[in-house]
């Protein structure tokens, strides 16, 4: 995990919508239910969080490589 610090951010962006929506559909009353339309983009914020890159990550360090038949640049 090189970009830690994005994916624990992403965890927690997933985890509170989460655990915010499992409590208001089992609290018991059920004229409570969670704000979908609300919980879907914080979701989807949460799994663009944990793919990201941090800044202090170099291009190599996160695996993008050169690929393919690409030529090394002369110095």
């Amino acid at each position: 995990m090189t970009s830690w610090r994005t994916t624990i951010g992403g965890i927690i962006v997933l985890l509170i919508p989460i655990l915010d929506a499992l409590k208001l559909l089992f609290d018991g009353d059920p004229a409570t239910n969670p704000n979908w339309n609300l919980l879907v983009p914080q979701l989807a914020a949460g799994i663009a969080l944990i793919h990201a890159r941090d800044n202090k990550v170099t291009s190599e360090q996160a695996g993008a490589g050169q690929t393919g038949n690409v030529p090394k640049p002369t110095t």
